[in-house]
């Protein structure tokens, strides 16, 4: 017991002092005038498992970011409807060089943990693996206040699966390659990414270039 303890404690001061290795990334404003009709988005849609391993462009990033849960509003709004605009969804950016915290009111991703964490993403199935970025969709039910944890679970997942779709037309809409997924190595992300209890990992998007 006390072998694993050490153990962990050794993990949580890797993954701390790891993040200090890595910058904020800010990211650029978004193009809202790119894409394809929302239409033409819905008939093109469809789920890719093989992508390039080429790095997406500053803009691409920060355009997906901003269409997945991006602020659309003075008031803080998102892109993304929530249940009771409780907005208990964040986005976590897991890419080579670390893992990163989608700050929607800053337009920056803030490094969370240094190091290629994919491989938890991908899980069993490694070809996602190649995607250069997969975004972690979390729903921190705690924001669900006066529920049950059932219900507060499905809300998040409901919330979740709408930020999912959000990636997957800006994607189709773009000439990007996505696919949703709920494979993942939920514990160990957790422990990389510091979530509580009540941040559940619902689902994952790797997005990238077409192969």
């Amino acid at each position: 017991m006390k072998k694993l303890l050490i153990i962990a404690m050794m993990l949580l001061i890797t993954t701390v002092a790891g993040a200090q290795g890595l910058k904020s990334i800010k990211l650029n404003e978004p193009n809202k005038n790119r894409g394809a009709s929302v239409m033409k988005a819905l008939n093109d849609r469809h789920s890719t498992r093989e992508f390039s391993t080429k790095k997406l462009s500053l803009q691409d990033l920060s355009d997906l970011l901003w269409a997945t849960n991006g602020i659309n509003r003075p008031d803080g709004k998102r892109t993304a409807a929530t249940a009771r605009n409780n907005q208990d969804i964040d986005v976590y950016a897991i890419m080579e060089e670390g893992a990163y915290f989608y700050d929607a009111k800053k337009n920056e991703l803030t490094p969370v943990a240094e190091g290629d964490y994919r491989a938890l993403i991908a899980d069993r199935q490694v070809s996602v693996q190649d995607a250069p970025v997969s975004l972690l969709i979390v729903s921190d039910i705690s924001r669900f206040t006066g529920l049950d944890i059932e219900t507060q679970k499905q809300w998040g997942a409901l919330d979740a699966g709408i930020v999912s779709q959000n990636v997957m037309i800006f994607a189709a809409g773009c000439g990007l390659a996505t696919v949703p997924r709920v494979y993942m190595n939920k514990d160990e992300l957790k422990k990389v990414l510091k979530l509580t209890e009540t941040q559940i990992p619902m689902i994952n998007n790797p997005v990238g270039y077409k192969r």
